[in-house]
Parts: C-alpha cells; structure tokens; sequence
C-alpha cells in the first residue's frame, strides 16, 4: 500500500504501463501462435502469418515489452520451421 503521493503516482503508473505492455505482449504471442499453426497445418499463407508475427515482435522489442534477442530468436524459430516444410 502507498504510503505517500509518489508512491501512489508510481503505482498508477506502473498499473498504466502494464496495461499497455499486456496489449503489445498479448498481440505479439496471438501472431506467433497463428503463425505456428500455419506452418504445422501447411496453409497456404503461412509466409504471411510468418511476416506478421516477426512484425508483431519487432513492435514489441522496440517498445521494450521484450528483449531483442528474445524477439531475434522466436523470429529464427518461426522462419526455421517454415524454411524445414518448404524443404519438405
């Protein structure tokens, strides 16, 4: 419990950005999760789905919501799953 205003600033802010940080984490792990699908399930568009996830995890990487390196190495799992069924 806050004790004094900026503590009780800071837990409004805190509460604001985690909002904010659960929307871009959330959107980014909904396009890796159909992107995922895709590859498993051969769809036509999975190239697409692919983009869209590597983009969804860039956005988050550059808010700072995830690391870089964790958005650079779910990007190369994503793109060494769909390059192993292209090969198939």
């Amino acid at each position: 419990m806050a004790n004094n205003k900026s503590a009780e600033k800071r837990n409004r802010q805190n509460a604001k950005r985690a909002a904010r940080n659960r929307v871009v984490r959330g959107s980014a792990r909904t396009a890796v999760k159909k992107a995922r699908l895709a590859i498993a399930s051969g769809a036509d568009n999975a190239q697409e789905l692919v983009q869209a996830a590597e983009s969804a995890l860039d956005r988050a990487a550059s808010k700072g919501v995830i690391h870089r390196n964790n958005a650079s190495r779910r990007k190369s799992r994503l793109y060494q799953a769909l390059n192993k069924t292209a090969a198939e």
